[in-house]
């Protein structure tokens, strides 16, 4: 896969804004430009559903709150649907063991309130998932559920990925059959996001502090996993279908998480990656090698702190509620 150049980003967005004015960033918080990694100017959806078209699976990552990144989705799915009518929505947004549920909802035996009551709907699925689910529905295309439910991931969190083994037979197809655990980059990155310290990778603590990170990291990777793991099965029982899976860009970045485990399950599947750049200055902008095909530029959301204080208070409160969520109840 490409990268994405500083280069291509400044020059899509001179080009596609309009010159020096361009500097100045996006205009608006719902705008969005698509942009090619390798150099070139910036892209319509349309294009780039044109050098899309023709891998298996395109993941397109987001930041799930902001809202110019899924009218981008939107943009792609309605394109690529134009040019590959035999593909697939899969959404990190709903659970395996409510697919009974969403089918229901595209056969129209349900509404909407069953679907998000029943389905366990983002609190934010009106606005950011709603078009996504009732396009499909329109044309006829499949929504995969493709995550691990939350409950499962919970006491993943709390008892290891040996919890797996416990569950009934009638469950345990619920997540993955296989879970990947090993060291590597991704889970560096998970353990130093974990941290509170995004610049280094040790696993935070020892003893009991890094048992509790490891069983974590057996969460993380179960959602991972099964949602690999669902995207290979719905590609292995509908051959010649193409499938466009929607999650947060950190279980894609770089081509680890998801992506890294789909490869271990169908190594010949042709993969594109899309994932979100939030910048307000694209002559200062600065890109990371995220091994992505394409990028979709945001203007970055507003400013929650404006001290270092309040930033490091959130980066606790951030890595404890991954913690505390985690302390609920096992129960299934």
């Amino acid at each position: 896969m490409g990268r994405i150049s500083k280069t291509a980003i400044t020059m899509g967005l001179m080009i596609a804004l309009g010159g020096p004015a361009a500097s100045q960033g996006l205009p608006d918080f719902d705008s969005f430009m698509i942009v090619p990694a390798g150099g070139g100017t910036a892209v319509s959806a349309v294009q780039a559903a044109n050098a899309l078209k023709d891998y298996d699976v395109i993941f397109v990552g987001e930041l799930h709150d902001h809202i110019a990144g899924h009218l981008a989705e939107m943009a792609l799915l309605r394109a690529l649907q134009a040019r590959a009518p035999k593909i697939a929505l899969s959404m990190e947004q709903f659970e395996r063991d409510v697919q009974p549920v969403v089918d229901d909802y595209l056969a129209g035996k349900i509404g909407e309130e069953t679907l998000k009551t029943k389905g366990r709907a983002w609190s934010n699925y009106a606005e950011a998932y709603r078009p996504l689910v009732e396009f499909a529905k329109d044309h006829a295309l499949a929504v995969i559920a493709a995550n691990a439910p939350e409950s499962v991931v919970r006491c993943v969190a709390q008892q290891g990925a040996d919890f797996l083994a416990t569950l009934s037979a009638d469950k345990r197809g619920w997540a993955a059959a296989e879970l990947h655990t090993e060291d590597g980059p991704y889970k560096q990155k998970y353990l130093a996001f974990l941290s509170g310290d995004p610049a280094h990778g040790e696993a935070p603590g020892a003893g009991t502090a890094a048992a509790a990170a490891e069983k974590s990291y057996a969460a993380q990777v179960t959602r991972d996993d099964t949602m690999a793991e669902s995207i290979a099965n719905y590609l292995r029982a509908n051959p010649g279908d193409k499938l466009v899976h929607v999650t947060g860009a950190f279980h894609v970045e770089a081509g680890l998480g998801t992506i890294e485990r789909l490869k271990m399950r169908a190594p010949n599947l042709n993969i594109a990656l899309v994932l979100p750049v939030e910048t307000d200055n694209p002559q200062a902008v600065m890109t990371a090698d995220n091994g992505a095909d394409f990028a979709i530029l945001l203007r970055p959301e507003p400013e929650a702190y404006v001290s270092d204080e309040e930033r490091k208070a959130a980066e606790d409160r951030e890595a404890k509620s991954i913690r505390a969520a985690t302390r609920g109840r096992c129960k299934l």
